[in-house]
């Protein structure tokens, strides 16, 4: 059952959306990794929008940036054009953030009352947009997190803002793909590339722990840590679980050990894969290649001690796995047309 020509609009609308979350990720990451999250300490949502104007300006926001801690201890002697550099890395982060919600909004608001958008269909795309919204709040609580006692921001709060960035992408990638194929009944394979999903999601978020505590800069071979298949240390902080928020080697250990079996998994889901309709077939193949080079740029990142462009082609590669998991578990499911058929009263002659 082809969709009608609204329902096309509305998914490529949601397409759109998603490729501008997937930047928005990778946008966060580099804000993250060139230290740029905490330049601009104040949460304007409108006026924000205007970076300083004069150079009036600039030394304001440079006044305001040398108050907290991450400038006292880290930065001292940064110069005005070295702020810029991370001001802008965090400004564009921020106005990003604001575009999708505008190209979301206006979207939207046309599609209702156009009614190519209602019901339940409305319901879902009004919780993202909602979802979207605690995603603002819940930047700047992250950035706020940093502004007193930190030099940078908390790792929880920066795993709580990627996890909920990649629900709404998950949540949006979903809602489009229902609306270009209805699919309504899962199968084995549909079922196994979800729940392979959700260890890519998993793995994603202690991925973003290792980011809060910049755990990528230690223990740079592999597979060994200093030596050794568990590191030394593993189970050092008191009580035991905060060694999995808190401390670096358990952080970076977990990270790997969570990393490689996504990969297994995914060889495993490829595997499963081989006698699916054409269309999962090849999704569930390339879900296999995707994780085998995830594992290389992550391997290779923690090699070279974390340069930028590697680290943040790393990211981009969770969230590509993230993406053709989803796709292959939607295009396993039992097609509507399909079920209809079954269900139809045999003809008689």
């Amino acid at each position: 059952m082809k969709p009608d020509t609204s329902s096309r609009a509305v998914a490529a609308w949601l397409f759109f959306c998603c490729a501008m979350i997937f930047a928005m990720v990778v946008i966060g990451g580099v804000t993250r990794l060139t230290e740029s999250g905490l330049s601009i300490t104040e949460w304007k949502p409108a006026a924000g929008a205007i970076p300083p104007l004069n150079e009036g300006a600039w030394q304001d926001a440079f006044a305001k940036y040398q108050q907290i801690p991450q400038y006292r201890e880290h930065n001292a002697g940064m110069t005005l054009a070295e702020f810029k550099t991370i001001f802008w890395w965090e400004f564009v982060h921020r106005l990003w953030g604001r575009l999708i919600g505008v190209v979301y909004a206006v979207p939207l608001l046309w599609f209702v009352l156009r009614g190519h958008v209602r019901g339940r269909l409305a319901g879902r795309l009004a919780a993202i947009f909602m979802l979207g919204g605690l995603q603002g709040v819940l930047g700047w609580y992250m950035v706020k997190s940093g502004l007193v006692d930190r030099i940078s921001v908390s790792q929880y709060r920066l795993t709580a803002h990627l996890g909920l960035a990649l629900l709404i992408y998950a949540a949006t990638l979903w809602t489009a793909l229902d609306l270009l194929q209805p699919r309504p009944a899962g199968t084995r394979l549909s079922h196994a590339a979800l729940g392979f999903a959700g260890l890519v999601f998993v793995t994603m978020l202690a991925g973003g722990f290792v980011a809060g505590l910049d755990a990528g800069m230690s223990y740079n071979t592999f597979p060994l840590m200093d030596g050794r298949f568990v590191p030394a240390g593993y189970l050092d902080e008191t009580p035991w679980w905060l060694n999995f928020f808190e401390n670096v080697a358990a952080v970076q250990f977990n990270h790997r050990i969570l990393a490689m079996t996504t990969l297994v998994a995914a060889i495993a889901l490829a595997i499963a894969g081989r006698n699916a309709a054409p269309r999962a077939r090849a999704l569930a193949l390339a879900t296999g290649a995707m994780a085998a080079l995830q594992a290389v740029l992550g391997i290779s990142t923690l090699l070279l001690v974390v340069p930028i462009p590697l680290a943040a082609a790393h990211q981009a590669g969770a969230v590509a796995l993230l993406t053709l998991a989803l796709a292959t578990a939607h295009a396993a499911r039992e097609p509507a047309l399909t079920l209809l058929r079954a269900a139809a009263p045999a003809r008689t002659a």
